[in-house]
């Protein structure tokens, strides 16, 4: 049988680490070729396995044996493999499905840019347009368009699963306005108001990005009565007033797009408006192997970072703000609760 094993010595442990692209791939692999969704709730043999995702036996036994290791996917006694709590979120039905953020993670381009990262570090730059001749989002739109709908697929998954907590922790019951500045295509928003049935909102996002907002608040959609949907970058201004602005992992470009957009923000809102800037950490947090992981991708991508919770705290008050509390999401999103001072 094998499982993922304990804690190995650290001589062992530093060549895992150097090796952690094999892990990437293998899990890469196992999306791509159907491996989860093809694996139900009863144990199958490698052969049938192997018809149902149409590989070879003997390497798709290679491909298990090496994400068993890992605790991704469990292999019997019989030699038959069944799913591990962590292999259904390779599936594309599970309701806290991680495939697209799997694939996000794992894309072409990544391949291409992580070995530049000391070159990141000694500049302190991106060096995404160094290796493509791109900025990153033009790359994607309009030299990369797989790359791009698996990146708008992962946001998206991981925008409707956040949106749900979201709309647990915050208590708008007093406010009768929202807006969520660089809301992506709105599921946060949505989810507010189906909770808040008092409540009117805005989406403000790109262009190109609230043309495929939710379906719920665009017109003849069941919010579209309580919604508006702005087209504008918010780092242009925020040309809206609401009782509370919602920030959600916009702040983590450079400081002048953070100090712009917050900015935009105390220009717009009157004394006493409520600001929730909701963002990932890279200390204090159960999430830090993922976030730290994260945020050298941002320094490699757009030259952004992760937050630590006083590099958000000196941000938000350095714009002006009043934190009145910071309370966690979920296991890797915290919410930093602020007023606008009279």
């Amino acid at each position: 049988m094998t499982t993922a094993d304990p804690a190995p010595p650290p001589p062992m442990r530093l060549r895992e680490l150097v090796f952690g692209a094999a892990c990437a791939a293998a899990v890469r692999a196992a999306v791509r070729l159907g491996v989860a969704d093809a694996l139900d709730d009863t144990p199958m043999t490698v052969d049938d396995l192997a018809t149902a995702v149409k590989t070879q036996p003997h390497t798709l036994r290679r491909l298990l044996r090496a994400l068993t290791c890992q605790g991704v996917f469990a292999e019997n006694p019989d030699g038959t493999f069944e799913h591990t709590e962590t292999s259904r979120l390779l599936r594309e039905d599970d309701p806290h499905s991680l495939r697209y953020i799997a694939l996000w993670c794992t894309e072409p381009w990544t391949w291409n840019v992580w070995p530049r990262l000391d070159e990141a570090v000694r500049s302190g730059q991106s060096v995404f347009e160094d290796v493509y001749g791109q900025e990153f989002f033009t790359y994607l739109n309009e030299s990369a368009p797989e790359s791009a709908h698996v990146f708008n697929r992962a946001m998206t998954t991981s925008s409707e699963q956040s949106a749900r907590d979201v709309a647990l922790l915050l208590d708008l019951d007093d406010a009768s306005s929202v807006v969520d500045i660089g809301g992506g295509q709105g599921h946060v928003l949505a989810a507010l108001l189906e909770k808040h049935p008092h409540l009117h909102g805005t989406l403000l996002d790109l262009p190109g990005v609230v043309e495929n907002a939710d379906s719920r608040l665009r017109r003849g959609g069941s919010l579209a009565g309580r919604a508006d949907i702005v087209a504008r970058d918010c780092r242009e201004g925020v040309p809206v007033r609401a009782d509370v602005y919602i920030i959600k992992n916009v702040l983590e470009w450079d400081d002048d797009s953070t100090r712009r957009v917050l900015a935009g923000v105390r220009a717009a809102a009157r004394p006493g408006a409520r600001v929730v800037v909701i963002e990932n950490l890279v200390d204090d947090t159960p999430s830090m192997r993922f976030t730290t992981a994260m945020d050298l991708l941002l320094l490699l991508n757009v030259g952004g970072a992760k937050h630590t919770r006083q590099s958000m705290v000196d941000r938000l008050t350095g714009a002006g703000l009043v934190i009145d509390g910071v309370s966690p999401v979920n296991a890797y999103l915290h919410a930093f609760e602020c007023t606008v001072p009279g």
